[in-house]
């Protein structure tokens, strides 16, 4: 029997493992998916807005792979902890797959970045998608303003999540907590503000265009703003994605308010979309937090880039969520490139002065970086899988003898099974029911391990 470890549960990792057991030139593959949480799926269950269950019903697609029979998940599994290193790994399994994405936010690197009130943008995201780790955390949303910094899909979903009215997420997975606060919100204007210009967002042009359609939200752009850049007056050698951008932007400035006029009626929020803005300070102290922050004009430099003009503008803000990236963190035992956070490889082998290290491998974004969507991790995981399996031979003459579930528990591990799993979704279904809902995440860890203890037992 052969044996891989992927660490990783999220898309990545499952068509790691499918590309795995669906080929035929070593048909007695066996893949044991690790993860550090007790329930799988990554950030298509924990970064995945709850209003997008389209996407959310990708879950769908991974959990058939999770259930091939030579296909294991064993989540609660703690790689790096003590007792868990890329060498005990290595004495369990033939090879090990490192899906784990990347997992740290990029910094702004400006004054006042960690006052009280400013966050990353992910933090708020694993709040109200229920990210055990995120179970103490409390977001206040007491701000009249709060301004989302990016322009990339993260930022639209923040920016809609908190534009959106709690009564339009009840049906959705959300925690009773962010459900809670999103009902008892203040924020009235909610600001996305974005560095360089409209052809240069990297939203897509669908999560655009469900900013328009929030109820009681009117969306507000500045024409003066757009006009700044060139390809926002010639969009015709854009990508047809940014050009439909430009054509959705281009309506709402022209509009102007005049539907909103129309109506009769103030909307009890306004969304703000700002370009050619870049961050430079925040404004604030200590004890009463941020209260502002500080943005520079840009303009194009003809470069594809932008240039500073020197001149400033403050706009208010009590929450101020960060959304400018992701950024790959060092793995235990493995070689790591700074300047890209991700780890060398060569089509997935990793790297270690420039020679392939044995039975070690990666996919996803701590392989290429964080770039595409979902889809763009099935062929990097079939890459990944191709190289493994061309090694196979030579990695399955180590011979294996310890059960791996075994070996795991023996190293201090206390896995969750699939039938854990399922005793999760179980509890998370009840709860929704005795809520009068549909089914609802549970938040914390003591809450997920306890109901995958007992649907582990009962199954």
């Amino acid at each position: 029997m052969f044996r891989v470890a992927v660490i990783g549960s999220g898309p990545s990792g499952v068509y790691t493992a499918q590309s795995l057991v669906e080929q035929e030139t070593v048909p007695d593959i066996e893949v044991y998916v690790l993860d550090r949480l007790p329930c799988p799926y990554g950030l298509v269950r924990y970064g995945v807005a709850p209003d997008h269950e389209k996407i959310k019903s990708l879950q769908n697609n991974l959990r058939t792979v999770l259930e091939h029979p030579r296909v294991h998940f064993l989540g609660n599994v703690e790689v790096g902890a003590p007792g868990l290193g890329l060498k005990e790994l290595r004495e369990i399994f033939h090879a090990v797959v490192f899906c784990v994405g990347a997992a740290a936010d990029r910094q702004l690197g400006i004054p006042g970045e960690d006052l009280p009130g400013s966050h990353p943008a992910t933090g708020f995201v694993s709040w109200y998608s229920a990210h055990p780790d995120a179970a103490a955390t409390r977001f206040s949303l007491a701000a009249r303003s709060a301004i989302v910094i990016g322009v990339g899909n993260v930022a639209v979903d923040v920016a809609r999540i908190l534009s959106r009215g709690a009564a339009q997420l009840t049906t959705t997975d959300m925690p009773q907590g962010p459900l809670g606060a999103l009902a008892d919100s203040r924020v009235e204007d909610v600001w996305m503000v974005g560095r360089r210009g409209p052809s240069q967002a990297k939203f897509t042009t669908k999560e655009l265009r469900e900013l328009g359609s929030l109820p009681g939200t009117e969306v507000l752009v500045r024409p003066k703003e757009l006009a700044l850049d060139p390809a926002y007056r010639e969009p015709g050698d854009l990508p047809a994605a940014r050009r439909r951008n430009i054509e959705v932007l281009r309506g709402w400035a022209e509009r102007d308010g005049t539907e909103t006029a129309a109506a009769g009626a103030t909307p009890p929020r306004r969304l703000h979309l700002r370009f050619f803005l870049r961050p430079v300070a925040m404004i604030g102290d200590a004890a009463t937090g941020v209260r502002a922050v500080r943005f520079e004009r840009t303009v194009p430099d003809g470069l594809g880039g932008v240039k500073g003009t020197g001149e400033y503008e403050d706009i208010q803000g009590q929450l101020v969520l960060r959304s400018v990236g992701y950024r790959g963190t060092p793995q235990p035992g493995l070689p790591f490139d700074e300047a890209t956070g991700t780890v060398p490889h060569r089509a997935g082998r990793v790297l270690r002065n420039d020679a392939a290290h044995p039975g070690v491998y990666v996919a996803g974004w701590i392989k290429r970086g964080p770039t595409g969507v979902i889809g763009t991790n099935r062929p990097c995981a079939k890459e990944t899988a191709a190289s493994l399996l061309d090694d196979a031979a030579a990695l399955a003459e180590r011979t294996l003898t310890e059960d791996p579930v075994s070996a795991l528990i023996r190293a201090g591990q206390q896995p969750v099974p699939w039938t854990g799993w399922l005793g999760i979704e179980a509890a998370e279904a009840a709860w929704g029911r005795r809520l009068g809902r549909g089914t609802v995440k549970l938040p914390d860890w003591a809450g997920l391990l306890e109901a995958a203890r007992t649907g582990a037992e009962v199954v």
